[in-house]
């Protein structure tokens, strides 16, 4: 379907063209007509298919043909990271150009107080991380009483690293009359039980039943000893010539820890995490994003907050506890129908992380031996499996929730 076919206001309609929106994506078909009668609506699409404008644009629409609407606050967007909330903020004030709607975003690492400054000017929408709009909420600078629409973004991500508490202490002061909206790239049993205590009679999308990897995206694993996994890096990197590198690491440590040897390996490379201070973690991304540094080392703080239309190449440097990890993460490449490489470079003690990927994407990964850097087998008895899986799971993410809460 044409977003022009699409019952959108001429001003949301002329901003699209501008943007070059022409041909609306499953999710935001569905999703649009849905929202804009007001109903309460439960989505889930995998990540890269347009969700926020899905979302935005009804949000913006019903703002705008609403008579002496509200001059508090209406509009509420909870999203799980700082890098994801400054996104939905940049869409958001793109599809609303030329319009009086006025949008302000929030989020902990920065100072409070320019936040406050925006918000004391008056704001329709805002979008927050929940330890931040908490801050404001404490503090009275905000009030949430005249709220008419909330939405959860990424609402599987926002349970993964331990909003829960935060999130129930947020629904206190929102009133019971509203319109929610929950978008998430998975669904779980905790995601369910989550959603019926927000969702009066939802209307329920599931977009890609099986997850699944764009066609756009090409996946190599290459086998190699967890000791030459930098070296092996830095020659596909120089040998290669790329450009634009996103590499994932499991821990802050290793992505500090790599991109220091990459540097001395002469590739630019600056790490991306949480202990950053914000204004770091925006120095590298934009640095990221303009070329100027070759490779950016991150967890998964990025893996669903990094929007780079031409990302070429995203490697992972370790595989992820949670195999749905793996697809947020190669998600940034490959994305509006560019093609795009998703590297995993595999140390033997790690075949049992790919065999549950390999269950999620319903698809098997051919492992590839690089000629000058084939493991040494002789090291290798039996794959490290944990002993029980879910602890191995669960630990990754108490340890990514504890270092998560303190900073959103």
């Amino acid at each position: 379907m044409k977003f022009s076919s699409l019952p959108l206001i001429s001003s949301l309609q002329e901003n699209l063209k501008t943007l070059e929106y022409t041909q609306a994506t499953d999710i935001q078909e569905k999703a649009i007509p849905l929202i804009l009668a007001g109903n309460d609506v439960m989505a889930r699409a995998k990540t890269g298919t347009g969700k926020t404008a899905a979302f935005a644009l009804p949000i913006l629409n019903n703002l705008l043909v609403t008579p002496n609407r509200a001059t508090a606050l209406s509009v509420l967007v909870l999203a799980p990271t700082r890098e994801l909330v400054q996104q939905i903020y940049t869409n958001f004030n793109q599809y609303s150009i030329n319009t009086d709607l006025k949008v302000a975003a929030v989020f902990g690492g920065v100072s409070i107080k320019p936040q406050v400054s925006n918000i004391a000017e008056g704001v329709d929408v805002l979008i927050a991380t929940p330890g931040r709009l908490l801050d404001l909420l404490f503090n009275k600078h905000l009030s949430l009483d005249e709220l008419s629409v909330l939405v959860f973004d990424e609402a599987d991500r926002i349970l993964d690293l331990g909003f829960k508490a935060e999130i129930d202490r947020i629904m206190q002061q929102v009133p019971e009359k509203r319109q929610t909206l929950l978008f998430s790239a998975t669904f779980d049993d905790s995601l369910y039980k989550f959603s019926k205590l927000l969702l009066q009679d939802p209307q329920v999308i599931t977009i890609d039943e099986k997850t699944e990897i764009a066609d756009s995206v090409e996946q190599l694993v290459y086998t190699v000893d967890a000791d030459r996994k930098r070296e092996l890096l830095s020659y596909l990197i120089g040998s290669k010539n790329w450009k634009q590198v996103l590499i994932f690491t499991r821990t802050k440590q290793t992505a500090d820890d790599l991109a220091k040897e990459l540097c001395k390996d002469g590739i630019k490379a600056q790490s991306l995490h949480g202990d950053k201070s914000q204004g770091a973690r925006d120095k590298a991304l934009l640095e990221f994003k303009e070329g100027k540094t070759r490779a950016l080392v991150a967890t998964d703080v990025a893996a669903r907050g990094i929007d780079i239309v031409d990302l070429g190449y995203v490697v992972n440097y370790e595989l992820p506890y949670v195999a749905e990890d793996y697809v947020h993460r190669i998600g940034r490449t490959g994305r509006a129908g560019k093609s795009g490489l998703a590297l995993s470079l595999l140390s033997p003690s790690e075949e049992w992380l790919l065999t549950a990927i390999e269950k999620v994407i319903d698809e098997r990964l051919l492992q590839q031996w690089l000629p000058g850097y084939e493991p040494d087998l002789t090291k290798v008895s039996a794959p490290k499996r944990p002993e029980n899986k879910k602890k191995a799971r669960d630990k990754a993410l108490r340890g990514r929730n504890s270092n998560n809460r303190r900073r959103k």
